[in-house]
């Protein structure tokens, strides 16, 4: 079977769909955005990494289970099982047992993710990033994780930025046909370097093109003069979505985020999917995520 870039198949789609062509062709949008044309529809997930000091594999306080366990009592939707907190002799028993987990607990694993760096040049470290990416699909399919979160990596000491961009283009397409045969999506995250802003991103979101590829929209990672412009910018290319309580504008630094903005601008796109708490700031994540969580739903339901 042809594979038909995500251009052509969503504009398609959605035209089918009755969506107006002049949405699908506004000079803004490098292709086709993702061809929604019902209602957004968002469900709630939490990533372990905002459990990360109780995580830490090298003094751990609490393992997967646990965490599944807290995102149970606070009633969400799904967990987000985040790579770095599984044992090293993780195998298809152990990612069955914590899926099953989730399941009776009534949570479904919303995702995982993977730290790669695809900015580094033909022969064995590039070989190892492919294969930690293939590694984390095989997971995600035996979890039944839709969507895995990857990056594009880091400009390499002495490269350009046009070829590290070519680079990640290279890697994450030599990465979605075995994510496809796997029933998996790549999310690609706005996570600095070459994805720092709304316009690096949009090339590779441009250079790729594929039906199982999208954007992992971190809510907290653009750090322009307005940082909500350029989640709104981004949004019709989101799969998954990351929310932080944090945002960080040029020249002023840390500040609270609006979260009613945040879901606005999902809904407004029609983002349909998981929002995944993500949290960095410095209070007791034991005592703050639930607030917070108790916050997005409400919005969310609102």
């Amino acid at each position: 079977m042809t594979s038909i870039p995500r251009r052509g198949f969503l504009k398609s789609a959605a035209l089918a769909l009755g969506a107006s062509p002049f949405v699908l062709s506004r000079p803004a949008l490098a292709i086709p955005p993702i061809g929604r044309t019902r209602p957004s529809h968002l469900k709630l997930s939490v990533a372990a990494y905002s459990y990360r000091q109780f995580l830490d594999l090298k003094n751990p306080k609490m393992d997967l289970f646990d965490f599944v366990n807290l995102a149970a009592d606070m009633g969400l939707d799904a967990v987000e099982l985040t790579s770095y907190y599984f044992p090293p002799d993780v195998n298809a028993d152990y990612l069955h047992r914590l899926k099953q987990h989730a399941f009776l607990l009534g949570l479904d694993v919303s995702g995982t993710s993977v730290g790669n760096n695809f900015c580094v040049p033909a022969g064995p470290a590039r070989d190892k990033q492919l294969d930690l990416v293939r590694t984390w699909v095989d997971r995600a399919a035996e979890m039944d994780a839709p969507v895995i979160r990857i990056f594009a990596g880091t400009v390499a000491k002495g490269d350009t930025e046009d070829h590290a961009v070519a680079l990640a283009i290279e890697g994450i397409k030599a990465s979605l046909p075995y994510a496809a045969e796997k029933g998996v999506s790549l999310a690609l995250e706005n996570h600095g370097g070459i994805t720092a802003t709304p316009a690096q991103l949009l090339k590779l979101i441009e250079g790729v093109d594929a039906p199982n590829f999208g954007v992992n929209l971190d809510t907290g990672n653009f750090h322009g003069e307005d940082p909500y412009a350029e989640l709104a910018q981004i949004a019709p290319y989101a799969i998954n979505v990351q929310v932080k309580t944090e945002v960080s504008p040029k020249g002023k630094g840390k500040q609270e985020a609006d979260l009613a903005r945040v879901v606005s601008i999902l809904k407004e796109a029609r983002y349909s999917g998981y929002v995944v708490l993500e949290y960095e700031a410095a209070e007791d994540p034991m005592k703050a995520i639930p607030r917070h969580i108790k916050t997005l739903r409400g919005l969310i339901d609102g």
